[in-house]
């Protein structure tokens, strides 16, 4: 009989091997999910639903895979394209329309008929529905959380300058003068103004009366005059010395020159605030939060919010699955628990986000019971009382960065802001003709 070499027999035991493991775990006979996500902090909080979940279904084991919000959207793309979408995965507002249009997405308006016909509605807010519905109406995501922009200033500076801290009636002449006088006496950048849209000029434009979309979405109000009043305040405050300009936030992030100290205000998304006083120990206690400004005199329109000067922008994010995907009734399964009181509530106990489930929000502040110095958490739920739902419409991610970089050009000097306006409108316009002729 003919012996087998040594490295024969060596890869026939791998091969074995390998078998042997792959029958034990197609053995387990349990359903293996994958969640993506794109937000390692929030990890912890999607890890602690989907054990919630396990725990009730031990057949069912779901792999959480955090990455970077670009290689988030780059694999997200292509495994659409090759109909290998992972089982669950966040979808934001810019995306979901793009996605739901071309029937990515599972349609889950009707996951909880057998619950309540009304779930949805007696549940979710209005925001948090429509960041999860299609152009058909219909809902192609599961509500999670939502959020809104607020002030975050620099007590010490503040007391420094011998300047009162905001108030819940501050305007924009307020925040000017604060801004200067604490550069006058300090010699730190008073508000810092840089170039974004749902934390900078949206804020700003809805304060002012203005609107970015009409309410029916199809057209652009860069021009309209509120829209120009807010947008032009905005941009002008990087002409004073107390406010730098965008070659500044080019190589500092605004957050990175707050907690260096270089700053005394600027715009931060509630989204950010727990890994903000986990990455900046040292000045827990300097800092705090407020409502934004307001408009004491914004302009009438047909358009505008009934807003009183007031505004900032709400965003959420949702729970998805594929429409056709290889695991797409247990995946919708598990995201109606992730709509339930139970795993909205444990992912606000855990620091992810505010949970999109009303009655639940208050369960975020958990995150902070373990600090000493308490932030003033109240503003920021005050604030979805007058929160504007962020723009967004199904060509938003062909317009989108492209009105960022007229704007740029105006911050630049290389345009003037009226002509970066007109061409902001007709970029978005442009874009969304496109995209309803398609449809």
């Amino acid at each position: 009989m003919r012996k087998l070499s040594r490295m024969t027999a060596v890869i026939l035991v791998l091969i074995l091997l390998l078998s042997l493991i792959g029958c034990s775990s197609s053995a387990d006979k349990k359903t293996h999910l994958t969640f993506q996500i794109w937000d390692v902090y929030q990890r912890p909080g999607m890890q602690a639903i989907c054990d919630a979940y396990t725990a009730k279904h031990p057949d069912v084991v779901i792999d959480v895979q955090a990455t970077s919000w670009s290689e988030y959207w780059t694999k997200l793309e292509a495994s659409a394209e090759s109909n290998t979408m992972p089982d669950i995965f966040w979808m934001h507002t810019n995306q979901l329309l793009y996605y739901a249009d071309f029937g990515m997405l599972a349609d889950v308006t009707d996951l909880y008929d057998d619950v309540d016909p009304n779930y949805y509605e007696e549940h979710f807010s209005e925001i948090s529905r429509s960041n999860a519905s299609g152009s058909d109406g219909r809902l192609y995501g599961v509500p999670k959380d939502k959020d809104n922009g607020l002030l975050v200033y620099n007590k010490e500076m503040f007391d420094a300058a011998d300047v009162p801290y905001p108030t819940d009636d501050w305007t924009w002449e307020d925040l000017t003068d604060a801004s200067r006088k604490i550069h006058d006496k300090t010699g730190k950048y008073g508000f810092m103004a840089y170039n974004d849209d749902q934390l900078g000029y949206w804020c700003f434009a809805y304060q002012a009366g203005g609107h970015i979309l009409t309410a029916d979405r199809t057209k652009a109000g860069y021009t309209n005059p509120g829209t120009v009043k807010g947008i032009e305040f905005y941009v002008n405050m990087q002409k004073e010395d107390w406010c730098p300009d965008q070659t500044y936030f080019a190589e500092t992030a605004p957050g990175t020159a707050f907690f260096s100290e270089e700053g005394a205000m600027y715009l931060e998304g509630n989204w950010n605030l727990p890994q903000l006083m986990e990455n900046y120990p040292e000045m827990r206690g300097k800092w705090d939060l407020a409502k934004l400004p307001k408009c004491a005199d914004p302009v009438e329109d047909s358009e505008s919010l009934d807003q009183d000067g007031r505004a900032t922008m709400s965003n959420g994010l949702c729970y998805s699955t594929a429409a056709h995907g290889k695991k797409r009734d247990i995946a919708l399964d598990v995201i109606k628990f992730f709509g339930t009181e139970e795993a909205q509530r444990i992912q606000g106990e855990n620091g992810a986000a505010i949970p999109a489930y009303i009655g639940c929000e208050e369960s975020w502040r958990a995150a902070f019971d373990s600090y000493d110095e308490k932030l003033n958490l109240d503003v920021i739920f005050e604030q979805f009382d007058y929160a504007v739902q962020a723009i967004y419409n199904s060509a938003s991610p062909k317009w989108k960065s492209l009105v960022l970089d007229e704007l740029t050009d105006v911050y630049a000097g290389k345009q003037e802001l009226m002509t970066g306006l007109e061409n902001m409108e007709n970029i978005v316009n442009t874009e969304t003709a496109k995209k309803l002729a398609k449809d």
